[in-house]
């Protein structure tokens, strides 16, 4: 089995949560407890963890987000119509980025109920994922 990705981030309510990932996203459910819960997010690790600290809201996407970078463009599609039809709360509506470079992009991000931010992107040439060095632009200045 290849290696997985693992990430753990704060949440404020675990329902809340897991409406959000579960029947929003369409993660799959793992194990929870009273104060987590284990998700599938393509096939990696995800888990929310109840926080009693305030979570701070960031002014922009940057630094701190997460998500997944789609390798079909209909995938990223139906993952946009789902998070629609689902109701789920868009921080920046579906859009493309750098648009005639060889990193150019479709890009929407959503924020869940703790206001953590995740962005779900498609790249038009594969080789922007990794490569494409001699590009400096790494994501928007804002």
């Amino acid at each position: 089995m290849p290696a997985l990705f693992h990430l753990a981030f704060p949440i404020h309510d675990l329902a809340a949560a897991k409406q959000f990932y579960v029947d929003g996203l369409g993660c799959v459910l793992g194990r929870e407890s009273s104060t987590a819960v284990t998700l599938g997010l393509a096939g990696h690790q995800v888990i929310a963890h109840l926080s009693t600290e305030p979570i701070v809201s960031q002014k922009g996407i940057y630094p701190r987000h997460f998500g997944l970078v789609l390798t079909l463009e209909e995938e990223w599609q139906a993952l946009a119509d789902r998070a629609k039809a689902r109701g789920l709360t868009f921080y920046q509506q579906p859009r493309r980025r750098f648009a005639g470079t060889r990193i150019e992009h479709l890009t929407f991000f959503l924020e869940d109920p703790s206001r953590n931010l995740l962005e779900f992107k498609h790249y038009r040439h594969e080789s922007a994922i990794f490569g494409e060095r001699d590009v400096s632009a790494v994501g928007d200045s804002e």
